[in-house]
C-alpha cells in the first residue's frame, strides 16, 4: 500500500505540473510543487522502491567513452560497426543487442570507446526493459549519443524524458549556486543577477521544502525552478550530448531535414549508407571539447602522427603533468609554436591556455 501511495502522489503532482499553464503568476506554485515531487522521489528512492539497477560492467578505455541510447532497432549496432572495427550483431528485429558492445572510433588522433548497449524503451528510468542498467552506463560515459529513428521522431522527446529521470542533464552545466548551510538564522538568499525564471522567494520555498532551513545560498545566474533543485539534490551529472536522426536515406533530403529541424537533432544520418558518418565524428570530437598537443625535445623535429590528445583550456602546467609529475617544479619555460604570436615564442608562465594544433617545447631547471 505505500508503493501504490508513493506512486499515486508522484502521478497526481506531475499531472498537476503539466496541466498547469505556466506564467508568473504560477511561478511560484508550479516551483514548489516541483520541489515536493522531487522530494517525494527521492524519499521513494531512499526506502528501496523503484531504486537504481546495477547497471553492466563496462572497463573504460581511450580518451574517452560515448555511449549509444536510442530505442531498440534504432540502428546503434550498424553505426557502432561503421565508426569502429567492433562487431556487434545487427538484424531488423527489436532487443539484437543483449550486452554491452564497445568499440573503438580513431580520430584525428584520439582513441574514443563506442558502447553500444540494449535499446530502451518509455519508462526505461523506471526499469522498464532494462533501462537501469543501460542508463547505469552512461552515467560514466563523457559524451551520450542519442539516436533516432527518422520514422519515429516522437521518440526524442521520451529518450531526453528518460535520460532526465535518471538524473543525467544534457549538453547543459551546473548551475552556478553556492549553498552553505549554517546552524541558525533562517534562509539567507543572495543573488548576483536579477531572476526573471524564478523569484527569491520560490527559492526560499524550494530549499524549506526540501529540507534547507538555515543556509546561506548564493545564486549566481538567472537559473529555474528546475536547475535549483538539481543543485539542491547534488546527484545529477551533466554530460554534452549528440542528437542523431537516422535511416534518412527512406526519405527525401527536405522531409528528414525538416523531421531533424523540429525535433533539433544536431545532424541527419544514414548508418546503413554511412551518410554522414564524418560530419559526426567531426561533432563528437568537438562536443567532447577534444584538442591536439604536439610535444617536441630541443633541436628534434615534433612528431606529428603521435598527438597529445587533452581538453580546450589545458594549459602548461597541465601538459607538463600529463607528461611527468616531476615537470612542474623543475619547469623553467616552454616554446610555443602555433597560436603564439611568433614561432617557438618563450612563455615563462605556466597557466598559458594551449590551442589546436600547438607544438610545445618545455624546459626545465
Amino acid at each position: 500500500m505505500e508503493k501504490q501511495s508513493f506512486q499515486d502522489n508522484i502521478k497526481e503532482l506531475e499531472k498537476e505540473i503539466s496541466s498547469t499553464k505556466y506564467n508568473k503568476a504560477t511561478q511560484h506554485h508550479i516551483g514548489l510543487l516541483k520541489a515536493k515531487l522531487a522530494r517525494l522521489k527521492e524519499k521513494q528512492l531512499a526506502r528501496g522502491k523503484g531504486g537504481r539497477g546495477e547497471g553492466y560492467a563496462v572497463k573504460k578505455s581511450g580518451d574517452a567513452t560515448v555511449i549509444l541510447i536510442g530505442f531498440p532497432s534504432v540502428g546503434k549496432s550498424t553505426l557502432l560497426n561503421n565508426l569502429t572495427a567492433a562487431k556487434s550483431a545487427v538484424a531488423a528485429y527489436e532487443f539484437t543487442t543483449l550486452t554491452v558492445i564497445p568499440g573503438t572510433m580513431e580520430w584525428k588522433g584520439a582513441k574514443i570507446q563506442l558502447l553500444d548497449v540494449p535499446g530502451i524503451v518509455q519508462g526505461a528510468a523506471s526499469g522498464r526493459g532494462r533501462g537501469k542498467e543501460v542508463l547505469g552506463v552512461a552515467m560514466s560515459a563523457d559524451l551520450v549519443l542519442l539516436m533516432v529513428d527518422v520514422l519515429h521522431p516522437e521518440h526524442a522527446l521520451i529518450l531526453v524524458k528518460e535520460v532526465g529521470d535518471y538524473n543525467l542533464r544534457l549538453n547543459q552545466q551546473k548551475p552556478d549556486v553556492k549553498i552553505i548551510k549554517t546552524a541558525k538564522g533562517g534562509l539567507d538568499i543572495g543573488t548576483t543577477v536579477k531572476l526573471t525564471k524564478m523569484s527569491s522567494e520560490t527559492a526560499k520555498s524550494i530549499c524549506r521544502e526540501m529540507g534547507i532551513i538555515n543556509a546561506q545560498v548564493v545564486i549566481r545566474e538567472n537559473i529555474t525552478a528546475d536547475q535549483l533543485i538539481d543543485v539542491i539534490e547534488g546527484n545529477k551529472k551533466y554530460l554534452p550530448a549528440v542528437t542523431v536522426l537516422n535511416k534518412v536515406d527512406l526519405l527525401s533530403y527536405s522531409a528528414a531535414e525538416e523531421i531533424r529541424q523540429n525535433i533539433h537533432a544536431d545532424l541527419c544520418i544514414s548508418a546503413d549508407q554511412k551518410t554522414n558518418l564524418t560530419v559526426l565524428k567531426d561533432l563528437i570530437y568537438d562536443r567532447l571539447r577534444f584538442i591536439r598537443i604536439y610535444t617536441k625535445e630541443a633541436g628534434k623535429k615534433a612528431d606529428m602522427n603521435d598527438p597529445l590528445i587533452t581538453l580546450r583550456g589545458t594549459t602548461i602546467k597541465d601538459v607538463c603533468n600529463k607528461l611527468h609529475r616531476d615537470f612542474v617544479t623543475k619547469f623553467k619555460f616552454a616554446r610555443i609554436w602555433g597560436s603564439s604570436k611568433f614561432p617557438g615564442q618563450i612563455f615563462k608562465n605556466k597557466d598559458y591556455e594551449l590551442k589546436e594544433g600547438d607544438v610545445i617545447e618545455i624546459h626545465l631547471r
